[in-house]
């Protein structure tokens, strides 16, 4: 039987400020290959939620805490919402905080993942944060960066982002990724870390974040695999039983929280992705002692993490849907409960993981069609530090992957009513708005290219919205966009922010890209203006 093994690793700075390498390492057939991580963000996405009384507004959905309904999940107002988000890792390895933070300022990257159309952070985390000598590392705090984080331990560091997150608007899911900072675990617990450290912990976090609704749930443990197994009733290996355990204690203490429980590598001899099995969970449910509190969570890979026969099947990519359906999409099919899947990713440097993003997009919904009845999706990953996938940013950790961020535009859904009294940015106000463009051309195959501008706020207030304009040399002419509306005349062109990047904080940026034709030429003269 094939066997797909991936675990993510993380190695302590050599230096502060330079960065480390997160990666995940995928083992197939007993051989090893850098495991990786990416994402980039982009999209036009339709806000849904329950229809508005006659007379009067429906609020915007995502407030307060959530829950379940069938195959959706719900706001505490009973409207639909959809997580469409993006890892940030880092707390789980040896830094002991997310990673980035030896290049940039917290809030500009929480604020750029606002910009892109991310509305929920997936933060993994290993157990060790909650060791008194755990210092968080490799943070930059000069030129005013992160400078409210000094000082402050792992926890503390997570309350800040969360906080900050909240006030964007963005949710936040803490994700139980390793026992300690070495290596992941198939089991939910080791010989140094178990099971009653594990559930402590777990509750620790629920208590800690109560009346917070930021943080909308807790991933209980990442990516269980072989031994572990799933409705098989054997206490120290039958994972849904430890979920239902852990499940309950997070309850306990906050019972507003939703509870995603990821899937398993094997079940009834059919193996396939770490955590990414759930064939087992319709017959033998999660069953928790609050109701509706249930989320399923698969992950899903590309070959740049291992190869698996559906691959290679000559119907390939038609045959993917059959495959997710098999494997978890039958949850949300048949109406079972909500899926989330936690993680996929690619470096899209192959033709056949092209074709595979292609297929799992589509598979998950698009929102402007099916608006928050849909599969909840957070990408792998923020960092570009992910060996095996890269990530939304490149390596200067400031750059957008605009290739990666259109791949996922359609499923983007909008940003949640901020938690918080603040704005993004940390802007103050007063000042007349102030924007500069830079454009790059990312790729040009001389009857067509692809480039990307990203927009900056360099005023002392943070932007309401921004128009970008330029005039052609030559005679290219758009043919699509992401992350911006546009018209064209002539030679002229305007492109003006979508529905969720307007808004950019001072010292913060917004990126858009588009393809046109024919080849690019010479990089146009861009004028921004702001309100």
């Amino acid at each position: 039987m094939f066997r797909s093994l991936r675990r993510a690793l993380g190695v302590v700075a050599a230096a502060l400020l330079l960065p480390l390498a997160g990666v995940h390492v995928a083992q197939a057939a007993g051989t090893a290959s850098t495991a990786g991580v990416t994402r980039t963000a982009g999209v036009t996405r339709t806000a849904t939620g329950a229809a508005s009384t006659a007379g009067a507004t429906a609020a915007a959905p995502g407030a307060g805490y959530w829950h379940t309904s069938g195959r959706q999940i719900l706001d505490a107002a009973g409207q639909p919402v959809r997580i469409a988000g993006i890892n940030w890792f880092g707390f789980e390895t040896a830094n002991y905080v997310v990673h980035g933070l030896w290049s940039r300022d917290y809030k500009s990257m929480i604020d750029q993942m606002k910009s892109l159309g991310y509305n929920t952070i997936r933060l993994p985390y290993s157990d060790d944060i909650f060791k008194s000598g755990t210092v968080p590392n490799s943070i930059d705090f000069s030129n005013g960066k992160n400078t409210d984080l000094q000082g402050l331990n792992s926890l503390q560091i997570m309350d800040k982002l969360v906080a900050y997150a909240g006030q964007d608007g963005l949710k936040v899911i803490l994700d139980r990724h390793r026992p300690d900072a070495s290596a992941q675990s198939a089991l939910w617990y080791t010989a140094a870390v178990p099971e009653s450290t594990w559930i402590a912990n777990l509750r620790s976090l629920a208590t800690r974040y109560a009346g917070q609704s930021t943080v909308i749930g807790i991933d209980l443990h990442n990516e269980p695999h072989d031994p572990a197994c799933w409705g098989c009733g054997d206490v120290a290996t039958d994972w849904r039983l430890a979920a239902e355990r852990a499940g309950n204690a997070v309850l306990s203490v906050n019972p507003d929280l939703l509870i995603f429980v990821e899937g398993v590598q094997t079940y009834n001899g059919v193996s396939g992705w770490w955590g990414g099995n759930l064939m087992g969970a319709g017959q033998y449910p999660v069953q928790l002692t609050v109701p509706n509190r249930v989320v399923y969570s698969a992950h899903d890979y590309a070959t740049s993490v291992a190869q698996q026969p559906w691959f290679s099947d000559p119907t390939f990519p038609a045959n993917m849907p059959g495959v997710w359906d098999k494997y978890w999409g039958y949850l949300f099919q048949q109406n079972i409960a909500p899926v989330w899947v936690g993680e996929f990713g690619t470096t899209l440097a192959s033709t056949v993981d092209q074709k595979w993003l292609t297929a799992l997009v589509s598979y998950l919904r698009p929102t402007s069609t099916s608006g928050a009845d849909s599969f909840s999706w957070t990408f792998w990953s923020w960092n570009p530090n992910s060996g095996d996938t890269g990530g939304i940013l490149k390596d200067d950790w400031q750059t957008v992957d605009t290739v990666k961020d259109g791949y996922l535009a359609s499923i983007k859904a909008p940003t949640f009513p901020s938690t918080g009294t603040g704005t993004g940015g940390g802007g103050g106000g007063g000042s007349t708005a102030a924007c500069t463009a830079t454009y790059t051309t990312t790729s040009d195959w001389g009857t067509g290219f692809n480039a990307s501008v990203t927009v900056t706020n360099t005023g002392a207030s943070a932007l309401k919205s921004w128009q970008v304009k330029w005039t052609w040399a030559g005679s290219q002419q758009i043919t699509n966009m992401w992350n911006a509306t546009y018209t064209q005349t002539g030679a002229s062109v305007t492109a003006a922010n979508a529905s969720h990047n307007g808004a950019v904080g001072v010292g913060s940026s917004a990126s858009f890209g588009f393809g046109g034709a024919p080849g690019g030429g010479a990089a146009p003269t861009l004028t921004c203006t702001a309100t």
